[in-house]
């Protein structure tokens, strides 16, 4: 009878290798497949070790182009925000990862998908939800969520003594004081020490961008184009143009990396319910987004914009921060949110410092709701200033029989 087959997320760390090591005890044959979302890995390294420990293949497939044009530009484009202030950098890269796992998975004929995430995090959910919406029938393997795997490996000692019984090699013994997740986007630590919420993040564990104390002392500037809300060029300070999409996204987070932009610190809402204690850097995505901001305020209707930013906006970050990127109500919000771009055409000068973003400028050819004279103080234009008297009047009548009322009860306004 022909091995059943499993196709297993892999990394290359300890979680990941002592899984795909309990897989093939437990009588599967395995599949391992890798994602480069543009995490900085020895990708090649990290297959040697898992075909080393039995995994029948190792697929690497690089996501990156996809990742960017697909989700992180329409998270541009509605201005995605968590609670106001995450920017969903880990969450915007699991559709695409889940979505390449299964294609993996039907290629090799595999019954089931496995995967390393914790049985209290976002990320099962993520990845599963999308699993199932893939492929209806697929079967999940959780080994965290199974009881038999959990009480036999209650910490990372037991991963290191379950290693070193099956000769899986492990270039260290000692982890870093928390966990790691990298992207294009941004890079996430929680966990291990920064589950104190009062603990102050120590200096060497920010990854990606500079300390903000000790980035440049002179401010850098870049000049970002859009076309109906997409980001379509950047000018840099020395002339240099780029238009092609995955260099654009590494220019912008060149830049900001460099001067410390990005940085966050915050307890978030968990999808399953819990609180949790975050440390996110997303250098090149706040640039981003910050500028399309701006933008938008100079060529986008007023009520189309309010509408975007109570509907559009927090609906499609909680859809993509619970993982339902595959789901009847994204494709809907995603035809949304294009059309609401029509008039976002334009560019924004930018300036990065010592941790700061910036506008310092903005215009657009095409698009012509800012009138310059019309909106001078200078000038009277086309405008009656007469005509506001009226609109004043309209706008007083229910709050002088608010104010009346209120006097009569004698209650204090």
């Amino acid at each position: 009878m022909a091995q059943k087959k499993v196709c297993l997320a892999y990394s290359g760390g300890l979680d990941t290798s002592c899984i795909l090591k309990y897989l093939l005890d437990q009588g599967y044959g395995v599949i391992c497949f890798m994602a480069d979302v543009g995490q900085e890995e020895d990708f090649e390294a990290a297959k040697k070790k898992a075909l080393a420990i039995g995994a029948e293949k190792c697929y690497v497939e690089d996501l990156r182009k996809e990742f960017i044009e697909e989700l992180c530009w329409p998270a541009v484009q509605c201005n995605a925000i968590y609670e106001n202030v995450y920017l969903l950098g880990t969450s915007l890269a699991r559709p695409v990862i889940a979505r390449s796992q299964i294609k993996v998975a039907q290629k090799e004929g595999c019954f089931a998908v496995s995967h390393g995430c914790t049985g209290k995090g976002n990320d099962q959910v993520r990845f599963e939800l999308a699993f199932y919406a893939l492929q209806p029938d697929i079967q999940v393997i959780a080994p965290w969520r199974d009881p038999e795997f959990y009480n036999r490996f209650k910490g990372r000692n037991d991963l290191l003594d379950y290693a070193a019984q099956s000769g899986i090699p492990v270039t260290s013994t000692k982890s870093k004081p928390w966990s790691m997740d990298e992207n294009l986007a941004h890079c996430s630590y929680e966990a291990g020490i920064l589950e104190d919420p009062n603990m102050t993040p120590p200096e060497d564990m920010w990854k990606l961008t500079v300390d903000p104390r000790k980035a440049p002392d002179a401010p850098e500037d870049f000049t970002l184009f859009f076309e109906q809300g997409l980001p379509v060029k950047l000018e840099t300070a020395d002339k240099k143009t780029v238009t092609d999409a995955t260099e654009l996204f590494l220019t912008v987070n060149q830049i900001a990396r460099k001067h410390g932009v990005g940085r966050i610190d915050i307890v978030e809402n968990r999808f399953i319910g819990l609180k949790s204690r975050g440390c996110y850097e997303t250098p090149g995505l706040t640039c981003l987004r910050a500028a399309h901001v701006d933008l938008e305020g100079l060529v986008m209707d007023r009520e189309v914009r309010a509408l975007r930013d109570q509907f559009l906006t927090f609906n499609y970050a909680k859809i993509l921060y619970n993982g339902l990127y595959f789901s009847p109500e994204a494709r809907f919000l995603l035809q949304c949110v294009k059309a609401s771009q029509d008039s976002v055409n334009g560019a924004v000068r930018c300036r990065v410092y010592k941790g700061s973003f910036s506008v310092i400028g903005r215009w657009s050819d095409t698009e012509k709701l800012y009138d310059m004279e019309e909106s001078s103080m200078d000038e009277i234009g086309d405008f009656r200033p007469e005509d506001t008297t009226g609109f004043i009047s309209v706008n007083a009548i229910r709050l002088k029989k608010y104010g009346r009322k209120m006097a009569e009860t004698g209650e204090k306004m």
